[in-house]
């Protein structure tokens, strides 16, 4: 996730704990869809659809503070 912004996350990971766990949770839900991808773990399409806006929520949020950061640290 947000690939293009490792130097800025790897600090806000360490430094912010909100951030940790939203980068976290992130990992996570990506983990699931993978598995379900896979045949590993069953997913509903509703279910695989709540995980894709759950995803995509916590990727907005994280963009957002990593946007806040580099503005505050220029």
């Amino acid at each position: 996730m947000l690939h293009e912004y490792r130097d800025e996350i790897s600090v806000l990971k360490q430094e912010n704990a909100h951030f940790a766990k939203i980068f976290e949770r992130h990992n996570e839900l990506d983990q699931k869809a993978k598995d379900a991808d896979e045949g590993r773990l069953h997913l509903s399409d509703v279910e695989r659809e709540q995980i894709k806006k759950e995803k995509l929520l916590l990727k907005d949020e994280a963009l957002h503070m990593i946007m806040e950061y580099k503005k505050a640290n220029q």
